[in-house]
């Protein structure tokens, strides 16, 4: 009988034992939960930033009707929670707010955006090239406020907020080493240890009940786009799935797992925005004749794009952003877009690219 070399068995043992090792690292001894309905829970003040961004969103919404003119003080009180000028239907505290969450760098271009709306919701013609107002669908179903530039601002303004505040926040500062390397042991009552509290603050952008997707009533934001492309990515039960491993994992003590968590979340919040983005490309391509479905469509394509910038390890570069913008809209700056000049070839151009970047080729004319 033939004999092994040592160096063979020994190497056979090594893989043995190496694997072993890694099966022990995978079995939990924890039990991670299927609704985020853990102890010492706390994210009220992102539900009051969801409750304020909607009322300001039920606000841009009036002006998809003839004759109905926006205050652009309002707008900006609304966004910046001067409840003086914002005229809430709710009450909130003095202290949470819209644009001290947005990316720094970013805010003031919110401010330009909400008085640009403001300005285009005066005009009392139908909107046109060059023109701003209301145009109306061609089979007289849909009326969407453009500006002069084509651009459906109040979609711009949602999806892009919803990038560069509550996707930034979630992704870009409560799961980032800041907020994730803080005390893990002293327990406050209702609040949890500081790191259990930044991740469940991450949570409360997501816009989802405790036992989503169990339960899909109530959706916002976020969560309302997720369970819109969960037939084709699955994102609802992934990003849940990953939310709660973390949170577990933190509880837990296991910080190893609280990491892979925070890369699954990141990777699956992430492609809620492309697929989105894809949808609304296919949209406007689908629609190009009709420029109120074009201009709609694509607005929310560019919110969902220029978002992808603000999660700090995505897949795509901001340069690759920029280009997107390009195609869709001749710049990758709000205020030189036109939407009146897009062309159905860099469209689909537009659509590939995002989905190549994301390895969704072949499922790009799906969404």
């Amino acid at each position: 009988m033939n004999r092994l070399p040592l160096s063979v068995l020994l190497l056979a043992v090594l893989i043995f034992f190496g694997s072993c090792d890694e099966d022990d690292k995978n079995e939990l001894n924890y039990t991670i939960p299927t609704s985020y309905n853990f102890e010492n829970v706390r994210y009220s003040g992102q539900t009051q930033r969801l409750q304020m961004f909607t009322e300001l969103k039920s606000y841009m919404a009036t002006s998809q009707m003839a004759g109905v003119s926006l205050d652009a003080e309002r707008l900006k009180a609304m966004y910046a929670n001067d409840a003086s000028n914002a005229n809430w239907q709710q009450t909130y505290e003095t202290s949470k707010q819209l644009k001290n969450k947005t990316f720094e760098q970013e805010q003031a271009k919110f401010d330009a955006l909400l008085e640009e709306l403001a300005v285009a919701s005066k005009s009392t013609t139908a909107g046109a090239n060059g023109q701003s107002g209301v145009i109306t669908s061609l089979n007289g179903e849909k009326n969407y406020l453009v500006g002069e530039d084509g651009l459906d601002h109040a979609q711009i303004i949602e999806k892009a907020l919803m990038g560069a505040c509550l996707y930034y926040q979630a992704t870009g500062v409560y799961l980032e080493f800041g907020k994730m390397n803080v005390d893990n042991e002293t327990v406050i009552e209702g609040e949890g240890t500081t790191m259990e509290h930044h991740w469940d603050e991450a949570f409360g952008y997501f816009g989802v009940p405790t036992n989503f997707p169990t339960d899909a009533d109530g959706l916002v934001f976020w969560g309302s786009y997720s369970n819109q492309r969960n037939a084709i990515l699955g994102s609802n039960q992934k990003l849940m799935d990953a939310l709660l491993k973390g949170r577990a994992a933190i509880s837990n003590k296991d910080l190893e797992i609280r990491d892979v968590a925070i890369a699954e979340a990141r990777a699956e919040w992430e492609l809620i925005a492309v697929g989105s983005a894809l949808h609304y490309l296919n949209d406007g391509m689908a629609n190009f004749s009709d420029m109120a479905l074009r201009s709609h469509s694509l607005s929310e394509a560019i919110g969902f794009i220029y978002s992808l910038q603000f999660n700090p390890v995505k897949k795509i570069t901001n340069t690759e952003v920029g280009e997107l913008l390009n195609l869709i809209a001749n710049s990758n700056d709000f205020s030189q877009m036109n939407l009146y000049d897009a062309n159905v070839a860099d469209l689909e151009i537009a659509r590939n690219q995002l989905a190549d970047y994301y390895n969704l080729g072949t499922q790009r004319a799906d969404f």
